[in-house]
């Protein structure tokens, strides 16, 4: 778990991070050593919102990076290469809600074990991946049959994908936090 401080230098680091694009600075900044949790190494997502609806989400789930380098990638990848969105320009930034999940370790799963609003799944079949955050599902009111769904969709499966048995399911945790309850 993240101390409050940490997850308030996390938001603000993100939102320094896209800042500092659009002002040519492009450093990875490090956090004081007293933030430890932002040392190790964890699965984050970054995700924009815009005038509350989605702008740009993109993460990593492996703890490839250090948390708060994997922030500042998360947060550019998320504003300028997100597939479904143009690029981000400089007037979003006023518009923009910044939102963090830290992830759990994947850990392997079932269909059965699968609860909504505790869970993101993370699916693969042959080349075909999709993952869906556990805010997801609870944000759209999903039940677990829709969310499984959703997941297989996101993949670019048919959505009772899930149901076959070369379909291998990845459930993680996420804590998850935005600006407007800190700032």
């Amino acid at each position: 778990m993240l101390t409050k401080e940490e997850k308030i230098y996390s938001l603000k680091l993100a939102r320094e991070t896209l800042e500092n694009h659009f002002l040519g600075k492009f450093e990875t900044k490090k956090p004081p050593k007293t933030l430890k949790n932002l040392w190790e190494k964890r699965g984050v997502f970054v995700t924009l919102l815009k005038q509350g609806h989605l702008r740009g989400c993109i993460g990593v789930l492996e703890p490839i990076y250090p948390l708060y380098e994997a922030i500042q990638k998360m947060a550019l990848s998320a504003a300028f290469e997100d597939p479904r969105f143009s690029p981000l320009e400089v007037n979003e930034l006023p518009l923009l809600e910044i939102e963090i999940s830290v992830l759990s370790p994947l850990k392997k799963g079932s269909v059965k074990e699968v609860k909504v609003g505790k869970h993101g799944i993370y699916l693969k079949k042959g080349i075909y991946r999709g993952v869906l955050l556990p805010q997801v599902p609870v944000e759209y009111n999903w039940d677990k049959k829709t969310f499984l769904e959703h997941v297989c969709m996101k993949a670019g499966l048919p959505p009772d994908c899930y149901k076959e048995a070369d379909t291998e399911l990845y459930l993680f945790t996420a804590e998850v936090f935005k600006e407007s309850e800190y700032f």
